[in-house]
């Protein structure tokens, strides 16, 4: 049936509770464009089954009459039909191996794809996102752990009081706590063999903002890493604040020969390697927050972390929130995802192991991939308010149509990764992951 939308349960893992669509967008797509809406039930999303038959939605297990399907995370690939449209964050478009089936079932049902991730504007900016609660709910996750390791290492500290994301009932209410957290650093001050205690941002995007939003509410200064790697003694008296350091790309590599060029970092990053290595002793945590693909340098190596294990027992970097969490990626330590009820594991340098949770020595990594989740609502509210903008265009869309004759507003025809089952040309480089 036509203009008929679907919206399936999340249940990718217990965590999983957003939603595409809020009970509100599905009233507005009713009400305003006469949309019909099938929802699959659900006793784990934030909302709740009774809110989206109160705002017109039908609830029903089968979606087989909706054409165009909306989830968040991958559907299974029993759940494809054939012909229709899928919108959800398909985690394909870097070859990831673990949904190449699935990116070839969809190629062979003839189906059309839009990916959240690439829907984006003329300068290339992301519209659709969950990253500045992955930021938001991340450095909540890394300010936990940073404060139950320093508390292993003799350590106490107000850190040690805050939550993980999950055991607020809202941002507002970790933002509080954290608050409170903060000004008690500001009176009372931080261990002072600890001191300068510096915290670095990879990245400056969404997720990196979302990160900095909760890390600004506790005391500190901002400096650029060259200024902090020249005076990093002089810092050491001031234990009433903590050191925020933003990198930028111009931070993170050097070019191999010559000056550093954005726009031909991005196109050719062969050229350059990383030098990041050469001030992250400086950092006591790294909230990684970058876009990373196999072609760009390394943040952090286990040569790196092997080197450092023998220097001393607590190596100065202790905390890496990996809010990117590419599994050997950026941070090559990180070799698995983690989910919120153990949230991080410990890389021990000297003798290249891994242990789960926290420990004393070592490297701890936090490295949850589902992060908004752990704000289901607020996180759900705003991604919604964004999609419905597009919802209904996409809906309404004959997806029969050539791909140049296709009506849909230009940022989801930028997100189109497959269209009847085809390719499209600015995703051609997938073929070779297939």
């Amino acid at each position: 049936m036509a203009n008929t939308i679907g919206i399936r349960r999340e249940d990718k893992n217990e965590w999983e509770r957003r939603v595409p669509l809020t009970p509100q967008a599905v009233k507005e797509l009713k009400d305003k464009l006469g949309v019909r809406i099938i929802v699959q039930p659900s006793d784990l999303r934030i909302f709740k089954d009774d809110e989206y038959v109160q705002a017109g939605a039908e609830i029903n297990e089968d979606l087989s009459e909706a054409d165009t399907i909306f989830a968040v995370k991958e559907v299974p690939i029993s759940f494809l039909e054939e012909g229709k449209t899928y919108v959800f964050f398909s985690h394909t478009i870097k070859g990831q191996k673990y949904n190449m089936g699935l990116l070839r079932r969809m190629i062979e049902k003839k189906i059309n794809l839009i990916d959240y991730e690439k829907i984006v504007d003329d300068e290339n900016r992301r519209l659709i996102f969950f990253g500045k609660y992955a930021g938001l709910a991340g450095m909540v996750e890394t300010l936990h752990g940073l404060g139950q390791k320093l508390k292993l290492q003799g350590y106490d500290t107000p850190l040690q009081k805050i939550k993980q994301a999950f055991s607020y009932g809202s941002v507002e209410e970790a933002k509080d706590h954290i608050s409170e957290i903060g000004k008690e650093i500001e009176e009372s001050g931080f261990p002072s063999e600890l001191s300068p205690f510096v915290f670095g941002f990879a990245g400056y995007g969404n997720v990196s903002q979302g990160a900095q939003e909760i890390f600004d509410l506790l005391p500190y200064k901002t400096m650029s890493i060259d200024v902090l790697a020249e005076n990093y003694e002089n810092f050491a008296a001031d234990n009433y604040i903590f050191y925020k350091v933003v990198l930028k790309e111009e931070d993170l590599v050097r070019r191999k020969e010559g000056q550093f060029d954005l726009k031909e970092y991005y196109n050719n990053p062969e050229l350059y390697v990383s030098k990041f290595s050469e001030y992250a002793e400086n950092l006591k945590v790294l909230v990684n927050c970058i876009y990373w693909t196999e072609k760009y340098p390394r943040l952090i190596t286990k040569d790196y972390l092997k080197d450092q294990a023998g220097v001393t027992k607590y190596p100065n970097l202790r905390m890496i929130g990996d809010i990117s969490c590419d599994i050997d990626g950026s941070i090559e330590i990180t070799h698995k995802v983690t989910m919120p009820d153990n949230p991080s594991f410990t890389y021990f340098g000297h003798n290249d192991k891994y242990e789960d949770g926290i420990s004393s020595e070592g490297v701890s990594v936090m490295a949850v991939d589902n992060l908004p989740c752990e704000f289901p609502r607020e996180s759900s509210e705003a991604f919604s308010e964004v999609l419905l903008r597009f919802a209904g265009k996409i809906a309404d869309a004959d997806f029969n149509a050539e791909f140049n004759s296709l009506i849909i507003p230009d940022p989801i025809k930028k997100a189109l990764i497959l269209h009847e089952g085809r390719i499209t040309e600015d995703y051609k480089y997938m073929e070779s992951f297939i």
